[in-house]
Protein backbone atom coordinates (compact mmCIF):
# COMPACT_ATOMS: atom_id res chain seq x y z
CA UNK A 1 0.00 0.00 0.00
CA UNK A 2 2.80 2.43 0.73
CA UNK A 3 3.87 2.21 -2.90
CA UNK A 4 0.40 3.46 -3.88
CA UNK A 5 0.73 6.68 -1.95
CA UNK A 6 4.25 7.58 -3.05
CA UNK A 7 4.73 9.77 -6.04
CA UNK A 8 6.10 13.00 -7.34
CA UNK A 9 4.40 16.04 -5.84
CA UNK A 10 1.82 13.80 -4.17
CA UNK A 11 0.10 12.93 -7.47
CA UNK A 12 -0.41 9.29 -6.58
CA UNK A 13 -1.39 10.20 -3.03
CA UNK A 14 -4.05 12.57 -4.35
CA UNK A 15 -5.31 9.84 -6.68
CA UNK A 16 -5.51 7.35 -3.82
CA UNK A 17 -7.38 9.91 -1.71
CA UNK A 18 -9.87 10.52 -4.52
CA UNK A 19 -10.33 6.77 -4.94
CA UNK A 20 -10.97 6.39 -1.22
CA UNK A 21 -13.56 9.16 -1.25
CA UNK A 22 -15.20 7.57 -4.27
CA UNK A 23 -15.44 4.22 -2.48
CA UNK A 24 -16.87 5.80 0.66
CA UNK A 25 -19.40 7.77 -1.36
CA UNK A 26 -20.45 4.69 -3.34
CA UNK A 27 -21.15 2.85 -0.10
CA UNK A 28 -23.49 5.47 1.35
CA UNK A 29 -24.98 7.44 -1.54
CA UNK A 30 -28.24 5.51 -1.66
CA UNK A 31 -28.84 6.21 2.03
CA UNK A 32 -28.06 9.90 1.51
CA UNK A 33 -30.72 9.90 -1.20
CA UNK A 34 -33.19 8.15 1.11
CA UNK A 35 -32.40 10.72 3.81
CA UNK A 36 -33.10 13.56 1.37
CA UNK A 37 -36.52 12.01 0.74
CA UNK A 38 -37.30 11.46 4.42
CA UNK A 39 -39.25 14.70 4.89
CA UNK A 40 -40.33 15.70 1.40
CA UNK A 41 -40.80 14.55 -2.16
CA UNK A 42 -38.12 15.65 -4.61
CA UNK A 43 -37.45 15.33 -8.31
CA UNK A 44 -34.21 13.83 -9.59
CA UNK A 45 -32.31 16.98 -10.51
CA UNK A 46 -33.19 18.53 -7.14
CA UNK A 47 -31.61 15.49 -5.46
CA UNK A 48 -28.47 15.91 -7.58
CA UNK A 49 -28.22 19.61 -6.67
CA UNK A 50 -28.71 18.90 -2.96
CA UNK A 51 -25.92 16.32 -3.00
CA UNK A 52 -23.59 18.61 -4.95
CA UNK A 53 -23.97 21.31 -2.28
CA UNK A 54 -22.27 19.10 0.33
CA UNK A 55 -18.48 18.91 0.20
CA UNK A 56 -17.38 15.37 -0.65
CA UNK A 57 -20.71 14.28 -2.13
CA UNK A 58 -20.01 15.35 -5.71
CA UNK A 59 -22.20 13.27 -7.96
CA UNK A 60 -23.93 13.48 -11.30
CA UNK A 61 -27.25 12.81 -12.96
CA UNK A 62 -25.60 9.76 -14.54
CA UNK A 63 -25.17 8.31 -11.05
CA UNK A 64 -28.39 9.42 -9.41
CA UNK A 65 -30.99 8.52 -12.04
CA UNK A 66 -29.95 4.84 -12.29
CA UNK A 67 -29.80 4.74 -8.48
CA UNK A 68 -33.33 6.16 -8.24
CA UNK A 69 -34.55 3.57 -10.76
CA UNK A 70 -33.01 0.78 -8.66
CA UNK A 71 -34.47 2.18 -5.43
CA UNK A 72 -37.85 2.27 -7.14
CA UNK A 73 -37.53 -1.33 -8.39
CA UNK A 74 -36.51 -2.37 -4.87
CA UNK A 75 -39.61 -0.72 -3.40
CA UNK A 76 -37.65 1.81 -1.29
CA UNK A 77 -39.01 4.82 -3.16
CA UNK A 78 -42.14 5.47 -5.18
CA UNK A 79 -42.57 8.07 -7.88
CA UNK A 80 -45.20 10.13 -9.63
CA UNK A 81 -45.04 12.36 -12.71
CA UNK A 82 -46.04 15.99 -12.35
CA UNK A 83 -46.29 18.84 -14.80
CA UNK A 84 -43.68 21.55 -14.41
CA UNK A 85 -44.16 25.27 -14.97
CA UNK A 86 -40.59 25.56 -16.26
CA UNK A 87 -40.25 22.65 -18.66
CA UNK A 88 -41.21 19.03 -19.23
CA UNK A 89 -43.00 16.93 -16.59
CA UNK A 90 -40.86 15.84 -13.65
CA UNK A 91 -40.77 12.56 -11.83
CA UNK A 92 -41.05 13.16 -8.08
CA UNK A 93 -39.73 10.55 -5.66
CA UNK A 94 -40.90 9.81 -2.14
CA UNK A 95 -39.83 7.38 0.53
CA UNK A 96 -41.95 4.26 0.98
CA UNK A 97 -42.50 2.48 4.30
CA UNK A 98 -39.80 0.00 3.23
CA UNK A 99 -37.48 2.88 2.36
CA UNK A 100 -37.98 4.51 5.74
CA UNK A 101 -37.27 1.19 7.44
CA UNK A 102 -34.09 0.72 5.38
CA UNK A 103 -32.97 4.25 6.27
CA UNK A 104 -33.70 3.72 9.96
CA UNK A 105 -31.70 0.46 9.89
CA UNK A 106 -28.81 2.20 8.14
CA UNK A 107 -28.77 5.03 10.69
CA UNK A 108 -28.40 2.53 13.53
CA UNK A 109 -25.60 0.64 11.76
CA UNK A 110 -23.92 3.87 10.63
CA UNK A 111 -23.74 5.12 14.23
CA UNK A 112 -22.22 1.81 15.36
CA UNK A 113 -19.72 1.85 12.50
CA UNK A 114 -18.82 5.54 12.96
CA UNK A 115 -18.26 5.00 16.68
CA UNK A 116 -16.08 1.95 16.02
CA UNK A 117 -13.94 3.74 13.42
CA UNK A 118 -13.73 6.78 15.70
CA UNK A 119 -12.20 4.65 18.43
CA UNK A 120 -9.36 3.72 16.08
CA UNK A 121 -8.95 7.32 14.97
CA UNK A 122 -8.61 8.59 18.53
CA UNK A 123 -12.09 10.03 18.96
CA UNK A 124 -13.61 9.52 22.39
CA UNK A 125 -10.74 7.31 23.54
CA UNK A 126 -10.50 8.89 26.98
Amino acid sequence: MSSMVKGSAGGTRRGARNGLLSQLRRGVIEYCVLALLRDEERYGFDIVRSLEQVDGMVTSEGTIYPLLARLRRDGLVASTWRESLSGPPRRYYRLTVEGRSALDDFIVEWERFRTAVGRFMGEGSQ
